[in-house]
């Protein structure tokens, strides 16, 4: 165990000579000593060591057993993972057994060989460290649901626990965000969490002509005009059971906004042509870039039809406001494109990772996704470069070098709130350029692997 771990490793002895001894013979290892269990508490809760070795007997009576048992009992209660090494006497096999049954990790009979002592201290050091470990891959398990979300940003964990809390219900969704920023992909989450046992069925209602919408979206009777040949059902039909998700629905004509409130309302339909009410069971979810409001104030949207359908407004932050996801996202879309164009393994090059975090990406994860398309096709090695990305790193400006600077927010001096967000911003960063490799984050960081960890589980920052 090197001297750079950053958890160090507690003695609680009552006998200082002895304390002494223990320190020096285990000098490679960060040591805080400790004489009874009140200092041993206050030790712990200060330095939260991996590993503590302690005596038994503790004052104020170090013939018995009864307070090194209490110290014990609390230890394990703060941290159950907390490895305790209990020292006893050559003739208190009873109370090591004791010990052991109470979750203590070994015993040492006095007088032990340090070596042996030092040998079973990095043991549980490093079975400390893999259970951590353990415990944080079996934490960050990705959603079934939203599976297809990869984020770490605060904000955009946020929308994904909103989705995930909503869907059970037959709540009405609207997601706002600028373009390219994963409605859609929001969307399908919301339905795959919502078990409807429906299709999930989207139209954008910007990219069909106004003439042709209604009968798209409400499909139409044979005979209802010309060339209507035979029985269509439209998109809400199609939809019955399921989610039907309208796209860029501040394009949605006047004439239609009426429409689609009644069914809102009567959660029923009629074709084009048709005479017969049609009931249907579907989830709406709309989308759109626009600003709602104000095309009401402009009298370009219905204000009855916005509040049927804003029942849960879930606003998407813009891809260069989440901390570290354009490089997260970037690696991801690099290995399934490298795997669909047979590239074999890519990386992102230093200069990549930079240029992408650098990067307003005005377009958001569209054209992130579209330009590392680009980089595989044209990169000539398994390394993708900036240049590869059409990206350059002249395009960093001084106000994108200063949002680290400003990670605590304008005007705000309390030093608190601006490390912690620096340090987020930090570990974000490290964790997406180096595709969430843990050595070489904390390599690119200065720190050590545990006291990334630390940070991470801190920061509430998940390893995938």
């Amino acid at each position: 165990m090197s001297q750079d771990n950053d958890r160090p490793l507690l003695v609680v002895e009552d006998d200082l000579a002895l304390q002494k001894q223990i320190k020096w013979s285990l000098d490679r290892f960060d040591v805080v000593t400790a004489s009874d269990r009140e200092s041993a508490l206050a030790a712990y809760r200060r330095h939260r060591p991996a590993v503590v070795t302690m005596d038994l007997g503790l004052p104020p009576d170090p013939d018995s057993t009864g307070e090194g048992f209490r110290l014990l009992s609390q230890l394990l209660e703060a941290d159950a993972e907390l490895k305790v090494i209990v020292l006893t006497g050559q003739n208190d096999r009873a109370n090591a057994l004791r010990a052991i049954s109470l979750g203590a990790y070994d015993f040492f009979a006095k007088p032990f060989e340090p070596e042996m002592l030092a040998l079973t201290i990095e043991r549980a050091y490093r079975l400390f460290e893999l259970q951590a470990e353990n415990r944080r891959l079996q934490s960050v398990q990705p959603s079934e649901t939203l599976g297809g979300l990869i984020t770490r940003d605060p904000d955009m964990l946020r929308v994904g626990r909103m989705i995930e809390k909503v869907a059970p219900s037959d709540a009405t969704v609207m997601l706002l965000g600028e373009s390219g920023t994963g409605k859609e992909v929001l969307a399908t989450g919301l339905h795959n969490a919502s078990r409807r046992k429906g299709k999930f069925v989207a139209i954008n209602c910007a990219a069909i002509p106004e003439n042709l919408l209604e009968s798209e979206l409400f499909g139409y009777e044979r005979g209802a005009f010309t060339g209507a040949t035979k029985t269509t059902v439209g998109k809400i039909e199609t939809a019955n059971g399921g989610t039907l998700m309208l796209d860029e629905i501040g394009d949605l004509p006047m004439p239609l906004q009426a429409k689609l409130l009644r069914f809102l309302q009567e959660r029923k339909i009629e074709r084009l042509g048709g005479r017969q009410e049609i009931a249907v069971d579907v989830r709406v979810v709309c989308a759109t870039h626009q600003n709602l409001k104000g095309q009401i104030a402009e009298g370009r949207f219905r204000e009855d039809l916005f509040y049927r359908l804003a029942e849960i407004v879930v606003d998407i932050p813009p891809l260069r406001a989440r901390s570290g996801d354009a490089v997260l996202l970037a690696h991801a879309f690099l290995r399934r494109f490298a795997q669909e164009n047979k590239r074999g393994a890519m990386s992102l090059g230093d200069d990549a990772a930079r240029a992408i975090e650098s990067h307003p990406w005005p377009g958001n994860v569209r054209e992130l996704l579209s330009a590392v398309r680009r980089a595989v096709i044209m990169a000539d090695g398994n390394r993708v470069t900036a240049q590869d990305l059409g990206l350059s790193m002249a395009a960093i400006t001084p106000a994108a070098e200063g949002d680290v600077a400003d990670a605590g927010g304008t005007g705000d001096l309390d030093l608190r709130r601006v490390r912690e967000a620096a340090e987020r911003q930090a570990v974000l960063a490290a964790l997406a350029r180096t595709d969430s490799n843990i050595a070489k984050a904390s390599e690119l960081l200065g720190v050590s692997r545990p006291t990334l960890y630390d940070l991470m589980h801190r920061l509430a920052i998940t390893a995938k």
